[in-house]
């Protein structure tokens, strides 16, 4: 689980007018795509699909078993990026690398990427416990990496045999430990709740045992079997059972790390609170604020100007178009004036700062805003619009009635 996979990997699939899927042929866009506007993309997202193994519950780009192409791929990276460079702000805010499992690359093959990538003001990794050593902290810090998010998901073993994954609850400790050691002061950590067989109990503790680790930032999520995965033929029944437990679950989420003087500035993320330094992913503000952004790699998501492409999920496709100075096969959607404008609601309504209402009229039902806020739902004033603490656990229920 990822905290910005949802927002690259995992949108919806990019449609054309008509609402069908429209695929580029590899090289079929031989120039900055037209349209997209002046270049100034200030976030940039590095896919790396890598695993050692894939977990039942994952719908992402992932592949297994090829260790032998991770310098192939970080080449085809690397040349996408050249081939989109023009996209990018001459001062790039952040970069992230997600996956897949970043860390899982190859060392030098995921050096000579980070040495490849232009300079941020924050550059984030994505890692699995498992693989963090003291090399790999090393190499990560020697390449202006400044902040880890890594998988922990949960600390009890029944959990994580449930999800399938390697890490054991040592492993995550030890990971901060050895992240802390070599001089990382900014450790993100993904928990999920709603897994197959989880207590309140067991959340509890997942939760005590993270904050006992004291991270700069904390992602919390509802697990999310997609049909068709494996996770869901084994545990639907289960995860049927439970549904109606995920508000009492999302509650205690957000009491507890609240509590804990932690703030809940988007509805699944959380951050410390330090009067020298902001906390809060900045990656992840540039999607929830509507901003640009370019995502490379296989199965990845970019949002620039008035358009938005998915590279196709293939990765022997993308491997060859980008062998060939192609670019990789991708579908585009064209952005309606009102979709931006929607989308603009529905992330910004995710933060615990007020949404600017400027532009944002033809999106909004009055009728139901005004019934919202005799409710108690949402708040704000004439510029502004914002969920109440109530409105912010039913979250999407709220936005959906707000929205024309």
């Amino acid at each position: 689980m990822s905290e910005v996979k949802r927002h690259t990997t995992g949108t919806t699939a990019s449609r054309t007018r008509d609402g069908s899927a429209r695929t580029v042929p590899e090289g079929g866009l031989s120039a900055p795509i037209p349209g997209a506007g002046p270049p100034g993309a200030r976030h940039l997202y590095v896919h790396l699909p890598f695993c050692a193994h894939r977990c039942g519950y994952c719908d992402f780009v992932t592949v297994t078993g090829r260790d032998g192409e991770h310098g192939g791929y970080v080449d085809a990276l690397l040349a996408e990026l050249a081939l989109e460079r023009a996209l990018l702000a001459d001062e790039v805010e952040t970069v992230f690398l997600g996956g897949g499992t970043p860390t899982f690359t190859e060392p030098a093959a995921l050096a000579r990427l980070l040495a490849g990538l232009p300079a941020a003001v924050e550059t984030t990794v994505e890692a699995n416990p498992e693989t963090v050593t003291p090399e790999l902290a090393a190499l990560l810090r020697e390449h202006g990496v400044d902040r880890v998010s890594l998988g922990a998901q949960s600390f009890q073993e029944h959990l994580l045999e449930t999800l399938e994954r390697r890490a054991r609850p040592d492993d995550v400790r030890g990971a901060v430990r050895t992240l802390r050691h070599a001089g990382f002061d900014n450790v993100s950590l993904d928990l999920i709740y709603g897994i197959p067989g989880q207590s309140t109990a067991d959340l509890e503790r997942d939760l005590a045992e993270a904050l006992a680790l004291e991270p700069e930032h904390l992602s919390c999520y509802e697990l999310e079997a997609k049909p068709g995965t494996r996770f869901t033929h084994a545990h639907g029944a289960e995860l049927e059972r439970q549904a109606e437990a995920m508000e009492d679950y999302f509650e205690r989420v957000v009491h507890t790390l609240t509590g804990a003087g932690y703030r809940w500035y988007e509805t699944a993320n959380f951050c410390r609170v330090d009067g020298r330094r902001d906390l809060r992913s900045r990656h992840n503000l540039g999607y929830w604020l509507g901003r640009d952004y370019l995502g490379l790699g296989v199965g990845a998501v970019s949002t620039v100007g008035a358009r938005r492409w998915r590279n196709a999920p293939s990765l022997p496709r993308y491997l060859a178009a980008l062998g060939r100075g192609e670019r990789p096969p991708r579908e585009l959607e064209e952005l309606e004036p009102a979709t931006v404008i929607r989308e603009r609601v529905m992330l910004g309504l995710r933060l615990d700062e007020p949404l600017m209402l400027a532009g944002l009229d033809g999106a909004l039902d009055r009728e139901a805003l005004a019934r919202l806020r005799r409710g108690g739902l949402v708040a704000g004033t004439e510029d502004t619009l914002e969920l109440t603490r109530r409105g912010r656990f039913l979250g999407g229920g709220v936005t959906a009635e707000l929205l024309v």
